[in-house]
């Protein structure tokens, strides 16, 4: 029943697809997060689905008049800078065609991902999309919360079979990156039921992120409440209020969750820990001999036997930083980061420009979306999620919320008027209802 169901949805989408074309990318986006056939136990287990979608996509995008250009912004010219770098590290791998192989899946996303950018053209196609984006991983996250909270969290949360958020750990990295997103969605939304919904999904995730006993996710959790606190006026009675959430959530858990938590302060004691602290040894060491890196896919016996201090633990870096060092050299390194650093720009800017209207639904976005980000660099420090497609998303939503607003101007009343001289900014909304501008 779930193979037809699943089937039934995606080529139900394929007209609507055909006729709008932002549909495709919402469509593609909730195949890519919630990986809805792997759900499934029959033949749809292994369809092609995101292919079809993305062939459709390809297709409407011929004849679709509703786009806009990339935003050539320096964001993105080093975004693209990444990409090429990507392929000629690619073609210069130690292993070329597991590399190869590897490269085609990443370009796949990026390439999707900048079609985002040609196809989300107002606030409303934007929101849906934040909407796919939260409703797919954070059925996940609600599930895994109320499975902790009825076992006792006894065991582990996972994430989607065959994914790049299978793993406990990268599941909940992924959910401290989505919270931030269901928080903006509770900001704008209207409906009471849809808001209790979002509160509850909200504290549901923080559960499953406590759920999945991981240790990665506990410090970026813990990085995220300190941003948080040091962002509120209120520091007393949101520093208590963290630190309560903390304490209950922690005397909640077994003993066995304590037990694995504390081995942070031991790692080096910790098996797991020493063995990654090995493959980082390894991306300096590889980074240092060849300007190009190891390439994708490039951790194997033969490699670690050449460049890791114990050759005999192979295992990848568990971290994004570590990852594209060892993958891509120290250019895709500084070329990564840069993106990272720029993405963080780009949201300070659209926040100082609506600084006067905070409630507004850019300024609140661009501030949770900062606060994803600090999720990312925190919790990918242990994760190998460089090529994760929701990392990049952000970035994209990050780069047409700057775009939107990079030729607007402030009135004194707060309000926003779109210059004649920027035809392709978004279509801007004003806020706020008692303003003339706000009246038709």
């Amino acid at each position: 029943m779930r193979d037809i169901l699943v089937t039934l949805m995606i080529f139900g989408s394929l007209p609507f697809i055909l006729r709008h074309a932002y549909i495709g990318v919402l469509v593609w986006s909730w195949i890519s997060y919630m990986n809805p056939h792997r759900l499934t136990w029959g033949f749809a287990y292994n369809m092609p689905f995101a292919m079809i979608v993305a062939v459709t996509l390809f297709i409407s995008l011929l004849f679709c008049k509703d786009r806009q250009k990339v935003p050539l912004n320096l964001t993105v010219v080093i975004w693209i800078m990444f990409i090429i770098w990507m392929a000629i590290t690619t073609f210069n791998a130690l292993n070329p065609e597991a590399a190869m192989t590897m490269y085609t899946e990443i370009i796949k996303v990026q390439v999707m991902t900048l079609i985002t950018m040609i196809l989300i053209t107002d606030e409303k196609k934007l929101n849906l999309l934040i909407w796919v984006i939260v409703g797919s991983i954070g059925f996940f996250s609600v599930k895994g919360g109320v499975f902790t909270l009825l076992t006792g969290g006894s065991f582990r949360v996972y994430g989607p079979p065959s994914s790049n958020i299978e793993e406990n750990n990268a599941l909940a990295v992924a959910v401290l990156m989505v919270i931030p997103l269901m928080v903006y969605l509770y900001r704008i939304s209207t409906n009471r039921w849809i808001r209790y919904g979002l509160l509850f999904s909200i504290v549901m995730s923080l559960v499953a992120v406590v759920g999945s006993q991981s240790r990665g996710a506990l410090l970026a959790m813990l990085a995220v409440g300190g941003f948080f606190w040091l962002k509120t006026k209120t520091k007393i009675v949101s520093g208590v209020a963290i630190v309560l959430l903390l304490a209950l959530l922690a005397a909640f858990m077994p003993e066995s969750w304590h037990e694995r938590m504390d081995s942070i302060k031991n790692y080096q004691q910790d098996i797991s820990s020493l063995q990654r602290l090995n493959s980082w040894q390894y991306s300096i060491n590889v980074a240092d001999d060849r300007l190009t890196g190891g390439g994708l896919q490039s951790w194997s016996k033969s490699s670690f036997a050449m460049y890791a201090p114990n050759p005999d633990w192979v295992f990848v870096a568990h971290s994004i930083y570590f990852s594209v060092l060892a993958d891509h050299g120290w250019p895709g390194l500084i070329l990564f980061l840069s993106v990272l650093g720029l993405t963080w720009r780009n949201l300070s800017q659209v926040i100082r420009r609506t600084k006067d209207n905070p409630s507004s639904p850019p300024n609140v976005l661009a501030r949770m979306l900062q606060v994803s980000l600090i999720a990312y660099l925190a919790g990918g420090a242990f994760l190998s999620l460089s090529y994760f497609d929701l990392p990049w998303h952000l970035i994209a939503i990050a780069v047409l919320l700057n775009y939107r607003y990079q030729n607007m101007w402030q009135l004194k009343d707060g309000s926003e008027h779109q210059t004649p001289s920027s035809p392709e900014v978004l279509p801007a909304q004003n806020y706020h209802a008692d303003s003339p501008a706000a009246k038709p």
